[in-house]
């Protein structure tokens, strides 16, 4: 039973690790990635298609992206998505095929995605620190129940709090790595 309430705290933190890899895989550092156009929804005769079931992306350089949609009607399509997007990008249109130019950030703009960067790990840390709440929470009702003995609940909190202390250290790795790349020019 303690194995089962550690393995799944163990399983939602590293979940809430990996959605953190992801979110942060849709911020703009400056370097072209189709990570960037990954997440856009496209209007497909009246249905919301993923962009990569449409077109297909590719890195030209390190500063753009080349989409080439798949039917030539769905080019104005895909630029309406593009525009709607929050990414804040201008896509140039060449017959079928949509380049984006990604611009360079400023300063400015450098800091505002750090400080958004933060935000979402500090998102992350309450949520793990959530999973450990409830997984103690567990251990405490079945040592009421008398299921365990008092013991076995200091152990299995000690492991959970090791899980936890693993965990947040990934969240600081993961948002320095991030960091680092916005910041490189």
């Amino acid at each position: 039973m303690l194995n089962e309430i550690k393995k799944d705290a163990q399983a939602r933190m590293a979940k809430s690790i990996e959605a953190l890899r992801h979110d942060l895989t849709k911020l703009r550092t400056g370097r072209a990635t189709t990570a960037l156009v990954d997440h856009l929804k496209v209007n497909y005769y009246g249905s919301d298609m993923p962009l990569t079931q449409v077109a297909s992306v590719t890195v030209t350089d390190a500063r753009s992206l080349t989409i080439s949609p798949w039917e030539k009607q769905m080019v104005s399509a895909v630029e309406k998505a593009i525009l709607a997007s929050d990414l804040g990008l201008t896509p140039n249109t060449a017959g079928t095929v949509i380049r984006i130019n990604i611009p360079a950030l400023t300063e400015e703009r450098r800091r505002e995605l750090s400080k958004h960067v933060h935000g979402e790990g500090e998102n992350s840390k309450i949520a793990i620190r959530n999973i450990r709440r409830d997984a103690n929470q567990q251990v405490k009702d079945l040592l009421k129940e008398k299921e365990i003995t008092e013991d076995e609940e200091r152990q299995t909190q000690d492991e959970i709090q090791k899980l936890t202390d693993k965990a947040i250290k990934d969240v600081d790795d993961v948002v320095k790595a991030k960091e680092q790349e916005l910041m490189s020019v």
